[in-house]
């Protein structure tokens, strides 16, 4: 049986330092990728690089504000500079949601959240298919969504929103660059236990909060693992997904069907 492989691809990470970024950062190294580690946090960001390469793989880390085209720019021409060229990608970097309701929206953070999870995977696609398609061998790319793509939690009027988009941005890339042979899905992640969920239950919840939110949100009453998702990210950025492009896969444990 084959087993997904990314040997020889070079593959750039947003949002790689912690959660579901750091354990797809990790896994695509283990799978044979040159990974590029992208985030603002440089000093988590390295300690992954540091994890990747002691087990043997290849990596290095960049800083990049995924909201600022300079930064994203400057991400794409250091994993070309250093490795070659890019193949893959995986657009992971965002935002906690907001906590107000629609007739309480703070402009303020409304505007950063739009910012990064809509308009920063917007960049990224922007310079990684444009390098992409300079290469000519075609590639795959991967936005995260989630399941407040489809099923919005309330008083997250601009992280829902966000999210509805990335999956409508999915589609649009899929179908322009399939001609091209640049392959662009999303992942759509439920309740995952990241750092991310753990914040918005108030950083350390304790055994009765998991349990409730996990059986709320998963019909296998559990919290998702970081790696769950990334396995499904190396699935779609890998050849075995070859006639896979415009689709959603989600991680929820069916919370999106229930």
């Amino acid at each position: 049986m084959d087993h997904p492989s990314l040997e020889g691809k070079v593959a750039i990470v947003t949002g790689a330092a912690l959660g579901m970024g750091a354990a797809t950062a990790r896994l695509f190294g283990a799978a044979g990728a040159s990974v590029v580690v992208a985030d603002r946090n440089e000093e988590k960001g390295l300690e992954v690089v540091s994890e990747i390469t002691a087990a043997g793989g290849t990596a290095i880390f960049q800083f990049a504000d995924v909201s600022k085209s300079a930064d994203v720019e400057a991400l794409v021409k250091a994993a070309v500079d250093t490795y070659g060229e890019l193949n893959v990608a995986v657009n992971n970097a965002a935002v906690a949601p907001d906590k107000h309701p629609v007739h309480e929206l703070d402009e303020s953070e409304f505007d950063n959240i739009i910012a990064i999870n809509l308009k920063g995977v917007a960049i990224c696609m922007k310079y990684e298919i444009s390098q992409i398609q300079k290469q000519g061998a075609g590639g795959s790319i991967v936005n995260i969504g989630s399941v407040n793509s489809f099923r919005p939690q309330p008083f997250s009027t601009a992280y829902s929103a966000a999210k509805h988009a990335v999956i409508g941005m999915t589609k649009v890339a899929a179908l322009e660059n399939a001609p091209g042979g640049i392959r662009v899905n999303a992942v759509a992640p439920g309740a995952i236990d990241t750092p991310m969920l753990q914040g918005s239950m108030g950083g350390s919840p304790d055994e009765a909060m998991v349990a409730a939110v996990a059986g709320r949100l998963s019909l296998f009453n559990r919290l998702g693992r970081p790696e769950e998702v990334a396995q499904a990210s190396l699935w779609l950025c890998s050849d075995l997904s070859s006639f896979v492009t415009g689709s959603t896969m989600c991680v929820d444990a069916g919370y999106t069907n229930s």
